[in-house]
């Protein structure tokens, strides 16, 4: 789901940058250079915050999971690729299943398979690991998982 996270992220930066770029030439061509330059600005910083709020969202939800399935080191979902790890402790996955995270097409399987452990020590049907690439719905998932009896 992270990953899935980073690329919806990866995706918004896109298209906030080039949101930023267009109008930043075509007022700098009116000599208005100060004005693209706030333009694009503000388009980067409401990218950042909607990033570190995405960033705290899946944070908070990652380590009330963990709470709740009594997995020791919950605070590991604050920090980057920690949470990778503290994901596959709650799953109940081996930990050299991280290794399989960083293979380009394998990582999709390997995030629905962890999503559907986690789901399932949750006490909700597996299924529900399937829905985390689905995106609208996958940012709601972890959520769900966390804060649902």
């Amino acid at each position: 789901m992270m990953k899935r996270i980073g690329g919806l992220f990866q995706i918004a930066s896109v298209v906030l940058l080039a949101l930023a770029v267009l109008p930043s030439t075509v007022l700098a061509q009116n000599n208005n250079s100060f004005a693209a330059a706030g333009l694009g600005m503000g388009l980067i910083l409401f990218w950042l915050v909607f990033a570190l709020a995405g960033y705290i969202y899946m944070s908070l939800a990652l380590q009330t999971i963990a709470a709740k399935t009594n997995t020791a080191n919950g605070w590991l979902a604050w920090i980057p690729i920690a949470n990778i790890f503290l994901m596959l402790s709650v799953a109940k996955k081996p930990m050299w299943w991280f290794i399989l995270f960083l293979v380009p097409i394998v990582n999709i399987v390997i995030i629905i398979m962890v999503w559907m452990a986690i789901a399932e020590s949750r006490g909700k049907p597996s299924w529900w690991g399937i829905l985390t690439i689905v995106p609208a719905v996958g940012i709601v998932v972890p959520g769900v998982l966390a804060w649902a009896d």
